[in-house]
């Protein structure tokens, strides 16, 4: 099998594994943004980043999604105190991952008009409801 085709059918399985591993990068006492850490992900198990939002008056800081084409799509989740945790999203979070893609792919400028927080908030309630969480961020 392919080195690539193998990577890409596996990469939603290693995203735990990354994220250990940036937990024990030294970083010199410096976080990195969360922008970044997900970029790192996305690219070290090849996905592709869906959007990556802010969420406010929740215990959740930010919420990111990666794609794996057929393979689905996991969400990256920081909560406030800046520990991330991972889970699957299934089929069923078709509509709000596509409608938060959407959004963060307008211009800024546009961004600010439109508001992304019922689509997050209810992205995160469905998570939390189905108990995807690999640990309770």
């Amino acid at each position: 099998m392919n080195e690539r085709v193998h990577s890409q059918a596996m990469g939603a399985q290693y995203i735990d594994l990354v994220l250990l591993e940036q937990s024990l990068d030294d970083t010199g006492g410096m976080n990195r943004p969360f922008s970044d850490r997900v970029g790192d992900i996305a690219q070290k198990t090849a996905g592709c980043v869906l959007f990556d939002v802010r969420v406010d008056g929740t215990r959740i800081q930010r919420i990111a999604a990666i794609g794996y084409g057929g393979d689905g799509v996991v969400a990256i989740i920081m909560d406030r105190d800046g520990g991330l945790a991972s889970a699957p999203l299934d089929r069923g979070s078709d509509a709000l991952i596509a409608e938060l893609s959407a959004w963060c792919a307008l211009p800024m400028a546009e961004q600010t008009g439109v508001s992304n927080a019922d689509a997050a908030s209810k992205l995160l309630a469905e998570i939390a409801k189905s108990d995807r969480f690999g640990r309770a961020p």
